[in-house]
C-alpha cells in the first residue's frame, strides 16, 4: 500500500514481534515488560495505565524511535502516540516532565520528520505541534533542545509549502500544525525569521470545496496569530495581505471563515497603515453589508459591531481627502465645508487622478447627489478633457431636467464649467 495512504487503524493492526527487538539489545527487558502491558489492550485499560505511569510510557516511545529504524515499526510507534494524543490532547504534557528534564524526548521526531515517508512526516508533524502547544515553552531545563526542535520543525514547515512532499496533503497538513504552533510566541518569531510569511499569503484567497475552506480558514487563523507579533505586524503592511482578507471577507460565507477573517481586521486596524488600507478598500462599506446578512455566531456579531466602530474613529482621524474619499466611496456625502473650501480643492485636485481616477469615476455615479464634479472642472486644469474622457458630459444632461430643483442647478453649473475654461468658471461660483 502507498505510505501516504496509510492509515491510524491500518497501521495498528500490524503484529508487532517486541521480543525480537529485545533479543537484540534494541529494547530494554523492562520497555518490553510496558510494552506488553500496554500493546493491543482494551482503551479503558490503556487510559489506566497512562494515568499511573504515563511519562514511562513517553520514555520506551521516544526510545523506541531512538533506536529502531524500521519503518513499520517507527510507523506503528507513532500510530500510538498519535491516538494516546488524539484521545487526550492534554497528554503531551507528559513529554515535558521534570522526570524527562535530561532527555532529548523532540529529536527522534524531527530526524523522522526529515527522513521518513509521508505518513511518518504527517504523524511527527501533528505530534511536534500537539507537544509544543502542551508546554514547551515552560520546559525550562531543556531550552537547547526545544530550540532546536523548532528550527528543524519551522524549517520543515516552510518547505512544505513551497515544495510539498505529498500534492494534496502536505500543505493543508503544515498550515494545520501552524495554527496550532503560532499561539506560542517563540514559534512566532521562529517563523518570521524565516520568512514564513510570504508563503501564507498566496493562501489567502476565496474557497469553494469544504477541503480548501478549512485551508483558507486554518491560513486566516495563522494571520491571525502573527497579528499579535509587532515583526510579523511590520511585514504584513507591505504585503497584499489585507487586499486578499478584504476579497475573502465580501466572497464567503462560511461564519467561521468570516469570523477570524473580521477579528484579523479588528487586530491591525489600529497598527501601522492598516486603518487607513482598510478605509481605501472600502472596508467601512463592506462591514455594513456584512451587519445585513442573518449571522448566528454571536462573536461574529459583537466583532463586526467593534470593527464598525473602529473604522468610524478611523475615519474621524484621517486627513481631510481621506475623508473626502470615504464619504464619496461610502455614498455619504455630509456636504461639509471641505466641499465648497478653495484650498481643499487646490491641495487634492491631484489626488483625484490616482488609481486611475478612481474617485472621479464614483463621483460621475453619484451626480444627483453631488455638486463636486464641476469643483473639479474648475480646479484641474484639464479638468475639462479629464470628465469628457470618462463619458459625464452626457449625464449631466440627463440632470437638466431632473424633478429636484438642487440638482437641476448643480447640473447646469457643472454643464457651463464644461464648455468654459478653467480660468472663465472661476468666475462661476456657487
Amino acid at each position: 500500500m502507498d505510505h501516504a495512504e496509510l492509515t491510524t487503524e491500518q497501521v495498528l493492526k500490524r503484529d508487532i514481534p517486541w521480543e525480537t527487538y529485545m533479543m537484540t539489545r534494541l529494547i530494554k527487558g523492562t520497555d518490553l515488560q510496558l510494552l506488553r502491558r500496554y500493546d493491543n489492550k482494551a482503551e479503558s485499560y490503556r487510559v489506566q495505565l497512562l494515568d499511573d505511569d504515563g511519562v514511562a510510557y513517553i520514555r520506551v516511545f521516544v526510545n523506541i524511535l531512538r533506536d529502531i529504524f524500521k519503518e513499520e515499526i517507527v510507523e506503528y510507534v507513532l500510530a500510538l502516540i498519535d491516538e494516546m494524543l488524539t484521545a487526550n490532547p492534554k497528554r503531551a504534557r507528559l513529554f515535558h516532565d521534570k522526570c524527562l528534564a535530561n532527555e532529548d524526548t523532540y529529536d527522534p521526531f524531527i530526524r523522522v520528520l526529515w527522513k521518513g515517508n509521508w505518513f511518518i512526516q504527517e504523524k511527527s508533524c501533528k505530534i511536534l505541534a500537539l507537544v509544543v502547544s502542551g508546554g514547551a515553552s515552560n520546559s525550562n531545563g531543556k531550552l537547547t533542545a526545544i530550540d532546536n526542535m523548532l528550527k528543524g520543525l519551522v524549517e520543515w514547515l516552510c518547505l512544505q509549502l513551497k515544495k510539498p512532499s505529498h500534492p494534496s496533503r502536505a500543505v493543508p497538513s503544515a498550515v494545520s500544525c501552524l495554527a496550532v504552533l503560532l499561539k506560542e510566541p517563540v514559534v512566532r518569531s521562529s517563523f518570521v525569521q524565516a520568512d514564513g510569511i510570504k508563503l501564507l499569503i498566496p493562501l489567502i484567497s476565496p474557497a469553494s470545496s469544504q477541503q480548501s475552506i478549512q485551508l483558507l480558514y486554518e491560513t486566516c487563523l495563522c494571520i491571525w496569530l502573527l497579528s499579535f507579533y509587532e515583526p510579523a505586524i511590520e511585514y504584513l503592511a507591505t504585503s497584499r495581505t489585507l487586499p486578499r482578507l478584504v476579497e475573502v471577507v465580501r466572497s464567503s460565507t462560511k461564519e467561521k471563515v468570516v469570523l477570524v477573517v473580521v477579528l484579523n481586521f479588528r487586530n491591525l486596524l489600529s497598527k501601522v497603515t492598516f486603518g487607513a488600507q482598510m478605509v481605501d478598500l472600502g472596508l467601512p462599506q463592506t462591514v455594513q453589508n456584512l451587519k445585513t446578512q442573518a449571522w448566528s455566531d454571536e462573536d461574529l456579531l459583537e466583532a463586526l459591531d467593534q470593527l464598525e466602530e473602529g473604522l468610524k474613529d478611523n475615519i474621524k482621524k484621517l486627513s481631510s481627502f481621506e475623508k473626502f474619499k470615504q464619504e464619496v466611496l461610502l455614498g455619504h456625502l455630509d456636504w461639509s465645508p471641505m466641499h465648497k473650501d478653495l484650498i481643499f480643492w487646490r491641495e487634492n485636485i491631484n489626488s483625484f487622478e490616482e488609481n486611475d481616477s478612481r474617485i472621479l469615476r464614483v463621483l460621475i455615479t453619484i451626480l444627483d447627489t453631488s455638486n463636486d464634479l464641476s469643483q473639479f472642472i474648475q480646479y484641474h486644469p484639464a479638468g475639462r478633457v479629464i470628465v469628457t474622457d470618462l463619458k459625464a458630459k452626457e449625464r449631466v444632461m440627463k440632470l437638466m431636467n431632473h424633478e429636484n430643483a438642487e440638482v437641476t442647478k448643480n447640473a447646469l453649473l457643472c454643464i457651463q464649467r464644461l464648455f468654459l475654461g478653467a480660468k472663465y468658471a472661476s468666475f462661476l461660483q456657487v
